[in-house]
């Protein structure tokens, strides 16, 4: 099992930034991906971002191109997402997620462990 915890959520404005973690514990063994996905009420689970094991290879959603930033410390077992110039609509819940193959970037539809989410909430 792996465990994953997330922080770093809360209110911001408009415009402002925030940076998300997640710790990763358990059966972390080898080389794993990363990635995060968020949601609001009534809607599906959408994806985010995602990060190789090494590092060197990232994707992301259209809508946070080049607003935000999956980095990871694999040291501490850690993925942040760096968030920038943040809009209303990015408010929800922001989960973390785990692949235990992490050479390539995964569907987003495979990952197999979840956190249980931090709230962003961006005020307009």
């Amino acid at each position: 099992q792996v465990q994953l915890v997330e922080s770093g959520g809360g209110l911001v404005q408009t415009g402002g930034s925030l940076r998300l973690s997640c710790a990763a514990s358990g059966r972390t063994f080898g080389s794993y991906a990363m990635g995060w996905f968020r949601q609001t009420p009534g809607k599906e689970r959408e994806f985010v971002a995602a990060i190789t094991w090494s590092g060197r290879s990232t994707s992301y959603a259209d809508s946070v191109k080049g607003r935000f930033a999956i980095s990871r410390d694999n040291a501490r077992n850690t993925v942040y997402l760096q968030m920038n110039n943040l809009k209303p609509e990015d408010t929800a819940v922001y989960f973390c997620a785990y692949h235990r193959l992490g050479l390539v970037l995964p569907n987003p539809n495979d990952f197999e462990y979840w956190g249980r989410g931090t709230q962003v909430t961006v005020s307009s």
